[in-house]
């Protein structure tokens, strides 16, 4: 598993673009700290602009970091054969909720097939390693698209 220079990106399956996260990722406050096709670590720092009106931090964060660490890891699965995975199911159980800290998130795949795979995103507290939320991402494996 490569760690992410997040100043220069890694490779042709990158979270960041032109050497920056991209503005999805940066919204959503998701780190990836080491990516490979095996495993995908990353954290995120919640904080106010993550809170729902109610003061808890909004279970789309979690959401979407299920579907990026597993659609990163997912896509270098499959990228010397050509295709990139794309989510086609994302079921993300929330566990307890959040009021701030630190995230830690894990990516493992279940399955790596042709031409689907199954992932297992873990969402834990960095203080006590509590779990926060759990999803399991089904993937497609497509051909990329041109970008316009």
């Amino acid at each position: 598993m490569a760690p992410v220079d997040n100043a220069t990106g890694s490779g042709s399956v990158d979270p960041t673009a032109n050497g920056e996260q991209s503005t999805f990722l940066s919204a959503a406050g998701f780190v990836v700290d080491e990516m490979g096709p095996d495993r995908v670590t990353g954290h995120i720092n919640l904080g106010p602009e993550h809170y729902t009106p109610w003061g808890v931090v909004h279970g789309g964060v979690f959401l979407s970091a299920v579907e990026s660490a597993a659609s990163i890891g997912a896509s270098l699965e499959v990228e010397a054969l050509g295709p990139v995975a794309v989510g086609v199911h994302n079921a993300t159980d929330f566990i307890r909720g959040s009021y701030g800290g630190r995230a830690e998130v894990v990516a493992l795949p279940i399955q790596q097939g042709a031409v689907q795979q199954l992932w297992e995103v873990t969402i834990t507290r960095a203080d006590d390693g509590r779990t926060l939320a759990q999803g399991r991402l089904r993937l497609q494996n497509v051909a990329p698209r041109a970008r316009t």
